[in-house]
């Protein structure tokens, strides 16, 4: 799996001119699921995200996990993280899970990161069209990936 976590303001999604998801302070979350991908990805990336010290203590320093500050989260899927784009100008999206692997593993991880936070994590709608509105808060933008654990 491969993310771009984004320390946010807040932030919505909208399908279609509608709200369909959205956080206040807390962490936008674009996931790619790839073919190779398992539940304990999702498991491991969950855990992860929730422990990361990304958000200030009062001094300002990053010291504090969205759990220690009870921020909220929005996850949208994104399979154009999985772009490779080696030859020529148009994108492979070859390695990006097709939906009946890749909508278990989203729902999945989703899951995880509610066990985490011990709250709902809102969502976009796998698979449409979606415009996402945020503020980034920093900014603060980390990409990771459970293939490629740095």
């Amino acid at each position: 799996m491969r993310t771009v976590v984004q320390r946010v303001s807040r932030a919505e999604v909208r399908i279609h001119g509608d709200v369909v998801g959205a956080c206040g302070q807390g962490l936008m979350i674009l996931l790619g699921v790839h073919t190779d991908d398992t539940q304990s990805d999702a498991e491991w990336l969950a855990g992860k995200i929730a422990a990361l010290r990304i958000f200030s203590d009062e001094e300002g320093k990053m010291n504090h996990s969205i759990v220690d500050v009870q921020g909220e989260a929005l996850v949208v899927s994104q399979f154009t993280l999985h772009a490779k784009y080696k030859k020529g100008t148009r994108p492979s999206f070859i390695h990006a899970a097709r939906p009946e692997t890749a909508i278990p593993l989203y729902e999945h991880f989703v899951r995880c990161l509610e066990d985490h936070l011990k709250k709902p994590v809102a969502t976009g709608q796998f698979g449409a069209a979606m415009e996402v509105d945020l503020i980034n808060d920093g900014p603060v933008t980390l990409t990771l990936d459970t293939h490629n654990k740095e």
